[in-house]
């Protein structure tokens, strides 16, 4: 029998690496395990996690009984995915750099140390699965569907599928708990982290504080009044509703218990005139989008899909939509079936044929359903 091959497997400090890891020396793998270090701007504080984390991934290699490595890309990270993600947040748009991050660091550098070690084959703990068939190499997505994460890595091509390994893709999370349980891991119960590795559970505008500046302005309803005073657009999201600071503002004379006090929605940032315009009510036609276009675009095959009908998400943890693909110069138009919620540029459109992930782009633009200015002039 021919010896199985060396995998580096980043070990994250969390549960579904931790098993990726045993399951891979089970099934007879030569495996090494790599602490990727992403983030060290305030170690010391009480949000970053990473010096626990190691600790919590060192002590499952032992367990495991495998080697571990710590390193140190935080260079890579702030050059290649914060610096990004800043300059989307200062062009007014909503970045995911958890997808910038799968495709720049752990299937880029990481995937590069792993090869320097002699590795033949990298895995991650990611739920998601890669196939192979006559020659190409498709991602799935994972078996539990309530955890599936093909969206984050809809910018993977071919010769990094080729070398990876996603060993929890088969299983649902409640089989890796029970799993870790049965191994003795010592992670075994760890909460999932939630977040974007480098805020942890911060609070999020705390932290864009340091690195944006603040360029107050108003808040207008879609009849043109000013309603409020925002802080800086950059710090707003398409579809947010906490944090606005506008409760409940009533017209004069109105009675109570009326739709005046529907919650308020963020809808359109009007970066050149420094306005936020939101609206009352979760199915405003402003927050409905027919359409968007997207660029920045990313094939796993390497080519785009022929034009016609797939599905789409427009953000993670989102039923994939119906939809009919269109390519443009500049990438391609989605035109839904049924209107999709805040659909917010920034943030990854990811096109699906069935539960085969095709790639995506960049939403740079939505269509909204009706009207998309304000009713009166300002």
């Amino acid at each position: 029998m021919g010896r199985k091959p060396r995998v580096v497997v980043g070990l994250s400090g969390g549960v579904d690496s931790a098993v990726s890891a045993y399951l891979l020396k089970e099934q007879g793998y030569e495996v090494v395990a790599l602490f990727m270090k992403n983030w060290e701007d305030d170690d010391d504080s009480e949000y970053c996690s990473s010096n626990q984390d190691f600790v919590d991934a060192a002590s499952v290699a032992d367990v495991i009984g495998i080697e571990i490595e710590h390193v140190n890309f935080a260079a890579e990270y702030k050059d290649r995915v914060f610096a990004e993600f800043l300059r989307e947040y200062q062009a007014g748009r909503t970045p995911n750099p958890d997808v910038l991050c799968n495709a720049e660091i752990k299937f880029k550098a990481f995937l590069d140390h792993a090869m320097r070690l002699g590795a033949e084959k990298i895995a991650t703990g990611h739920y998601a699965r890669v196939r192979e068939r006559a020659g190409r190499f498709e991602l799935l997505k994972g078996l539990d569907d309530s955890k599936d994460q093909s969206y984050f890595l809809h910018r993977l091509d071919q010769a990094q599928l080729s070398r990876t390994l996603f060993p929890v893709g088969e299983l649902r999370k409640t089989e890796v708990r029970r799993l870790a349980q049965e191994i003795g891991l010592p992670n075994a119960k760890k909460k999932d982290s939630t977040g974007i590795c480098f805020i942890g559970e911060r609070p999020f505008r705390e932290f864009l504080n340091r690195y944006i500046s603040k360029e107050p302005g108003a808040i207008k309803d879609p009849r043109g009044r000013v309603i409020g005073r925002h802080v800086g657009l950059s710090f707003y999201t398409l579809g947010q509703r906490q944090g606005l600071g506008i409760g409940g503002i009533r017209e004069k004379g109105a009675q109570r218990g009326g739709g005046e006090h529907a919650p308020w929605f963020v809808a359109r940032k009007d970066m050149a005139k420094n306005t936020l315009w939101v609206v009352q009510g979760h199915d405003h036609p402003w927050l409905q989008s027919s359409a968007l276009e997207a660029d920045d675009t990313s094939w796993i095959a390497g080519a785009p899909p022929p034009p016609g009908a797939y599905s789409a998400k427009t953000r993670y943890r989102q039923a994939d939509a119906p939809c009919t693909l269109a390519r443009t110069d500049a990438g391609f138009r989605l035109a839904f079936d049924d209107p999709q919620w805040a659909v917010t540029p920034g943030q990854s459109a990811v096109l699906y044929d069935g539960e085969v992930c095709l790639g995506g782009g960049v939403i740079a633009a939505a269509e909204a359903i009706e009207v998309t200015r304000p009713a009166v002039p300002v």
